[in-house]
Formats: structure tokens, C-alpha cells, sequence
């Protein structure tokens, strides 16, 4: 009779092992291209155009979590070459070796732009100035400028100044004439406080302040830029508007590109492509940005004949 009990308890307790691991398993969220989990490191500019990126993507796939970590391009792009983190938002390109480790794994690197971003100048209200010159901006960069003006970015190492850095075509930054200071609020602030200052601070940045009401930009104002001679539009002074963004008008633009090596085809590879969708195109058109496409219009005209 124990022998039987016993043999009876263990049953029992091999079933209920068993149900509760039916039942873990119902409720756990299978990896697909809409559903499961997903992290992505993010160039902290670029902060807003994700938060409503997958806020509308969870809300069409509640069975989604996408989870970001922010970080300047010199904190977010080692954890991706180690191979921590596999999916990378950033305003460039990998460099050579920075694949490395995903070609030892055999793993593809799958690298695609979804919006057009750009690098506002911001001036103090009280400033005569309203406009500069690319030139104008570079020569401060090398260390040459006769202007007295001086450029304020966000930090040493976010992908704003390296921008300026590659394209001024310099190695190191000149003793004086560039600062460089915490966040693009601080820039803000800066400005607001000081005359004779150039901020330069990410478009995708200054709209959402914008749309916070920030009092500090009453105290501020956008330059127009004009470009490089010889560079197609140098006729003209251009503000960085959607518009200017999308023509390709405005000289200082960066693309903003999705960077996906998970190597399967759950989650990372669903947000990647829905980025590229209609749907996430417009998202960025309605963030102020440009998109990677512009959706094409359809109208039907209807005519009444009498």
C-alpha cells in the first residue's frame, strides 16, 4: 500500500511539472517578425523619432517589446562591436573593422536609412547675425576664423561634432573657438544666455523642444546656411525645414540609418522593416524629419457629366 501511494504521488507530481510547463510555455511570446523582444542602442539625438517610432509599433503589435538604450556614438557603438547589443540606430555607416565580430560569427550586417536628419546653427535672439556660411562654419572648426564666433556643441564624443570634424576634414579640435559642453539642452541654454555663440544641436533634437514648449527658444534663433561654392543651390540661404531636408537644400544633413546583425528573423528584422514601411515613413514625415521615401499621392477625379 506505501508503494502504491508513493507511486501515486510521484504522478502526481510529474503532472503538475508537466502542466506548468504547458502552461509557461503557452504564455510565453514566441519570436516572430511582430512579436517577442528586441533592444536597440540608440545615438541619443535621435531619442525622439524612436520613443514615437515604437510607441505606434507596439500599439499595432502589443505582443512586441522593444527596449532602447540611449548613449552618445562613442558609449553605444563599442557594446554593438562587442557583440552585446546587435541592433544600432546611428547617423552614419559602419567603419571598416567595426564589423569584425559579426564576420568571425558569420553573421550579416543588415544596414538601411529610414530618415534625413540635420544639424540646426543656433544663434542668441540678440545677435545681428541671421546667417553663415558652410565655410564660414569650417574655418572655425580648423581654427581660422577672423569672425570672433564660436561653436558650442553637446559633447566630446556624440556624433553632432564628429560630424564637423569629418567634414571640416580635421584630426583634433583647435584650442580655442569650439566648446563643448554635456547635452543639447545645455547648448540651448547656452546660447540663450550668451551672444557671440554658435549652437549646433540635431534637428530631431530641436523639435522636440519645440513641442515641449521649451521657454529657452524665444531667447534663440535658426541661421540660414548657405553652401560650399561650386555645390549645387550655393545661390541661396537655407533654413533647416522638412522641406530643405528632403530636397536636399540644406547643407548640413545626416541620414539616420537602422543597423541590424541579430542574424534571425525575429523582432530586430520586423521593426527594421517596418521602419521602411508606409506606415514608419510616416511617422518621420510627421516628426519634422525627412523620410527615406516619400510616399507617392494617389487622387481620383471624379467629373460629373450632365
Amino acid at each position: 500500500m506505501r508503494i502504491r501511494l508513493g507511486l501515486v504521488l510521484t504522478l502526481v507530481f510529474a503532472l503538475a511539472i508537466i502542466s506548468c510547463k504547458r502552461k509557461n510555455n503557452k504564455e510565453a511570446v514566441s519570436e516572430t517578425r511582430t512579436s517577442g523582444k528586441t533592444t536597440i542602442l540608440v545615438d541619443e539625438t535621435f531619442a525622439r523619432i524612436l520613443d514615437n517610432q515604437i510607441s505606434v509599433f507596439k500599439s499595432d503589435y502589443p505582443s512586441a517589446s522593444v527596449t532602447t538604450i540611449f548613449g552618445n556614438e562613442n558609449e553605444i557603438v563599442p557594446r554593438f562591436r562587442k557583440g552585446e547589443v546587435q541592433m544600432m540606430v546611428l547617423s552614419r555607416m559602419l567603419k571598416p573593422g567595426e564589423d569584425q565580430y559579426y564576420k568571425q560569427k558569420q553573421i550579416r550586417i543588415h544596414t538601411d536609412r529610414f530618415a534625413i536628419d540635420g544639424l540646426a546653427l543656433i544663434a542668441n535672439i540678440a545677435d545681428a547675425d541671421t546667417s553663415i556660411t558652410v565655410q564660414d562654419a569650417y574655418d572655425i572648426m580648423r581654427g581660422e576664423s577672423k569672425s570672433g564666433k564660436k561653436l558650442v556643441f553637446d559633447n566630446a564624443y556624440s556624433s553632432t561634432i564628429r560630424y564637423f570634424i569629418d567634414s571640416a576634414g580635421i584630426k583634433e579640435l583647435p584650442k580655442v573657438g569650439v566648446y563643448t559642453l554635456k547635452t543639447s539642452d545645455d547648448v540651448i541654454k547656452y546660447v540663450a544666455d550668451n551672444k557671440g555663440y554658435i549652437g549646433v544641436i540635431g534637428v530631431n533634437w530641436l523639435l522636440k523642444n519645440v513641442k515641449n514648449a521649451n521657454p529657452l527658444l524665444a531667447r534663440v534663433k535658426t541661421l540660414a546656411v548657405k553652401k560650399m561654392s561650386g555645390k549645387a543651390g550655393e545661390d541661396g540661404f537655407y533654413r533647416p525645414t522638412q522641406e530643405n531636408l528632403i530636397n536636399g537644400k540644406y547643407p548640413f544633413l545626416r541620414n539616420v540609418y537602422i543597423i541590424n546583425a541579430e542574424g534571425t528573423n525575429g523582432l530586430g528584422t520586423g521593426f527594421a522593416t517596418w521602419l521602411a514601411s508606409p506606415r514608419g515613413q510616416l511617422i518621420v514625415l510627421k516628426s519634422g524629419l525627412g523620410p527615406h521615401k516619400v510616399a507617392e499621392r494617389e487622387f481620383n477625379f471624379k467629373t460629373n457629366n450632365k
